[in-house]
């Protein structure tokens, strides 16, 4: 293993242009979902699951609607329509989050391919809540809309970007890899836009510029998230 926290398989997306509508769970809960089954198995009545916006104090339904969205395109799907997803190792045909909750109940770390502007449109905090608690550790795109790109980080997430003129189609990856990130286990030895290697399980190998843009940032990822570096700050007061 290169990377300190883990080698990745690829969740899913795609290389086209994926926005914050694409990630965030929202407008109805649609009928044979996770979060639909979520909400049978505790007694809620259809009639009464109303929209993931009305629910977005619950983390249970929240990260079972994220890339819940019916129109996004995910490239292991060969261009089908809809939220889900291919668990690679099996090959079956999962939505996102159970093929999400399979690899974290294998202890593996999964990443996120992506094309230009991810994230952009308006900006919305589950766009990187709930894909932190679908275990992504790593998002690979063209380039980033930049306050996603700040939020993301601030979930722990690293952003990373291919070179210009790369992308996932003209490195020729096939989505069925396995991804090391070659970054160091010390924090210190990290700096902002630096350079790092990426290789696969396939024996390709191609450089991604880490988009940490601050020292502070640096500091949220060093701590897994803004959240745990404020709590951990206030604790040593």
């Amino acid at each position: 293993m290169v990377f300190g926290f883990g080698t990745f398989w690829y969740l899913g997306i795609g290389t086209k242009c994926i926005t914050t509508d694409h990630i965030s769970p929202a407008g109805s809960i649609q009928k044979d979902s996770p979060a639909t089954k979520f909400l049978l198995e505790r007694g809620v009545d259809k009639k009464d699951f109303n929209s993931y916006g009305s629910r977005r104090g619950n983390d249970e339904v929240m990260a079972r609607g994220t890339f819940a969205n019916i129109r996004i395109v995910n490239k292991l799907l060969k261009g089908e329509v809809g939220p889900k997803t291919i668990h690679v190792p099996t090959g079956e045909k999962l939505y996102v989050y159970d093929a999400a909750m399979r690899y974290k109940a294998a202890g593996q770390d999964t990443i996120v391919l992506a094309g230009a502007e991810y994230g952009s449109g308006s900006s919305r905090d589950w766009a990187a809540k709930g894909p932190m608690l679908l275990g992504v550790n790593a998002v690979i795109a063209k380039s980033f809309e930049r306050i996603h790109r700040s939020n993301l980080v601030g979930m722990g997430i690293i952003p990373l970007c291919f070179k210009p003129g790369e992308d996932a189609d003209s490195l020729g990856l096939t989505s069925h890899e396995r991804y090391s990130i070659d970054l160091p286990n010390k924090i210190s030895e990290i700096r902002p836009g630096q350079d790092f290697t990426v290789t696969t399980d396939t024996g390709k190998s191609f450089t991604c510029t880490v988009h940490f843009d601050t020292e502070v940032e640096l500091a949220y990822f060093d701590h897994g998230g803004i959240l745990p570096f404020v709590i951990r700050n206030l604790n040593r007061e």
